[in-house]
């Protein structure tokens, strides 16, 4: 379990600088999305399963959802 915790851990970071790196806002927030799911593995692994839900929950879930209709809504004034 600790090689799967230390994978994580690698790929959290990468996602993070990933979301601030990416151009395309899409591609931004599903980045974010997958940041939020890999948190919430992690939190798992660490035996606190009322945060690992609240991440993925809030941060996969409803976060992504609310950015995913921000963007559809600046794009559908552009047109």
């Amino acid at each position: 379990m600790e090689l799967f915790s230390i994978i994580m851990l690698i790929s959290l970071i990468i996602f993070s600088i990933a979301v601030s790196v990416v151009k395309d806002l899409l591609a931004s927030v599903i980045v974010f999305m997958v940041y939020s799911l890999i948190m919430a593995i992690l939190w798992q692994q660490l035996n606190a399963p009322d945060l690992a839900i609240t991440e993925a929950a809030v941060g996969a879930g409803i976060t992504t959802l609310l950015f995913i209709i921000a963007i559809k809504k600046i794009r559908g004034d552009k047109k």
